[in-house]
């Protein structure tokens, strides 16, 4: 949790200095007209917003942190195709309402969605939002050996929905960039119990990130 709101507070101030930036406009010679491709490796925090039930009984699924990577195709100036995805999985620990852990799962997110960008490429600062469809898989569900689930055979479905952007690119050189952004993802999935489905687990997630990008 402590370094999901780092990142938060590293977004809003990154969002805090755009006035400043834009005013410098102006001044700045960029080469980026052309370049149409994008690539940002990053880091990112994922926090569940939503607590599921399960098998009657009220859940926490705990925030997990995970690298990240995107490729995005600007077929315009201020529009963009982009596909994100976690290159690693963020590891989530499930507690009850006692807040006593009763197991884990680990989730791998990735998405396709469409962007605007605000601005002109000669902008230092530019921000953008985005609208798409994302999936979630989910695996190495793990039920504590002394916990209710102990010895059960636990699975949770894989997770669709729509997946909102909001972010900001900070200019660093005319071919760099440095990218921090917000993700919401809107869907859930259902949790088995040897089987047999005992609840849903809509978790919404809002994933928090930042990066450094290329364009060529």
């Amino acid at each position: 949790m402590i370094r999901f709101r780092h990142l938060s507070v590293a977004l809003l101030g990154a969002l805090a200095i755009a006035p400043a930036a834009f005013a410098q406009d102006s001044n700045f010679d960029s080469t980026n007209d052309g370049k149409r491709f994008a690539v940002v490796g990053g880091f990112a925090v994922s926090e569940p917003t939503s607590d599921p039930t399960i098998a009657g009984a009220s859940t926490q699924f705990d925030g997990g942190t995970a690298a990240t990577l995107s490729a995005s195709w600007y077929f315009h100036e201020n529009f963009a195709v982009e596909a994100w995805g976690a290159a690693d999985k963020f590891d989530h620990r499930v507690r009850d309402a006692n807040n006593y852990k009763i197991g884990s799962v680990e989730s791998q997110p990735y998405a396709l969605s469409a962007q605007y960008h605000f601005g002109n490429s000669e902008q230092i600062v530019r921000p953008f939002l985005g609208l798409g469809y994302y999936e979630s898989n989910f695996d190495n569900e793990t039920p504590e050996p002394t916990g209710p689930l102990a010895g059960q055979r636990i699975g949770v479905e894989t997770a669709k929905g729509a997946m909102a952007t909001a972010g900001l690119d900070v200019t660093l050189s005319p071919s760099w960039f440095a990218r921090a952004d917000l993700r919401y993802l809107h869907g859930d999935s259902d949790v088995k119990v040897s089987g047999d489905k005992v609840g849903n687990a809509k978790l919404n997630p809002v994933v928090v990130g930042l990066g450094l990008g290329v364009r060529f």
